[in-house]
């Protein structure tokens, strides 16, 4: 019953976002035409409240958003079946904060895949997820980027090189004690920022080697990487010697609690900051399948993220013309 009501759910919002789209494009074709112009809206509007006054949804302001999200993907097909597998509100969010094409479908993939509420699709949008996923230089464990490579296009998974825990609201002060106990308060958004995938098994988990007892942070089973993945939480920059404790626990993890049929288990060392050479020479030779992010308390400005994308661009662009 419960799916028989999903399939309809979804039917009917198909049915909506293509009306919305047809209304978008005969108005948009009227507003082109010099004997009308952006009047024929307020008429439009004018006429659906005398004539059908119970019949919500097309007053001026919507009739304008379905003008736009008309022009906006009408030369775009790759989208149009993407745009009816979101609902409405999500659709306006994506079209009134994303810029490029690009960024639109990023974000309506990732909607879809991810299964975002408008709420967490909002988040999502605010914290410049697009901008920090691109930017994430995509140095990932060989177990991950098999995984990737062959089995997705479009991976929900990437570990980012910075994350966003705003929604932690911790003081100035704390500690890396107060850092875990917040996470562990607010899983819900910590899981939405690292990805949907993950799956979270405990905090202090205790992995034993020889006589001695460590305790893991943070520790998550990721469903799309089939493999347990570490989280280490630490205050100040990255140190080269956070990883050799880091390798330890994966090894622990990997002979005495991974299954036969998962993955080699992956660390994350989440630190305040890092220094990307200290962080490349720790890691080049070394085959740990750990990553080094950093954490941010507060939301990045959006600018400084483009910026630094569009430099990253100019970067990769002078790299493949020699």
């Amino acid at each position: 019953m419960k799916n028989e009501k999903n399939s309809a759910y979804k039917k009917v919002n198909e049915e909506l976002i293509l009306l919305y789209l047809e209304v978008g494009q005969f108005l948009y074709e009227f507003t082109q035409n010099g004997n009308y112009g952006d009047k024929v809206i307020d008429k439009a509007a004018n006429f659906m409240k005398t004539n059908y006054p119970t019949i919500r949804g097309f007053n001026k302001r919507n009739l304008h958003r379905m003008v736009q999200f008309y022009k906006t993907y009408k030369d775009n097909q790759k989208v149009s079946t993407l745009l009816t597998q979101l609902n409405w509100s999500s659709n306006l969010l994506i079209l009134s904060n994303a810029k490029t094409d690009e960024e639109r479908e990023f974000y309506l993939n990732l909607t879809i895949k991810e299964n975002y509420s408008v709420r967490e699709l909002n988040r999502q949008l605010q914290s410049s997820y697009y901008e920090r996923y691109l930017l994430s230089d995509g140095k990932s464990p060989k177990s991950i980027t098999k995984i990737i490579s062959e089995e997705d296009d479009f991976p929900s998974t990437r570990i980012l090189d910075t994350y966003s825990l705003e929604f932690l609201d911790l003081p100035n002060e704390y500690s890396e004690k107060d850092l875990k106990t917040a996470i562990i308060k607010n899983l819900k958004n910590f899981i939405l920022e690292i990805g949907k995938d993950f799956t979270f098994i405990g905090d202090e988990y205790r992995v034993q080697v020889g006589n001695h007892d460590f305790f893991i942070d943070l520790l998550f089973f990721n469903r799309e990487l089939s493999c347990l993945v570490a989280f280490e939480l630490k205050l100040g920059e990255f140190l080269p010697e956070y990883l050799g404790k880091m390798n330890l626990y994966l090894e622990a993890l990997d002979r005495d609690v991974k299954k036969s049929n998962e993955n080699p288990s992956v660390g994350i060392i989440l630190c305040s900051s890092k220094d990307k050479y200290v962080v490349e020479y720790s890691l080049s030779k070394n085959m740990s399948q750990t990553l080094i992010s950093e954490y941010k308390l507060k939301l990045i400005d959006k600018k400084i993220l483009e910026n630094k994308l569009s430099e990253m661009k100019q970067i990769l662009e002078s790299e493949n013309e020699k």
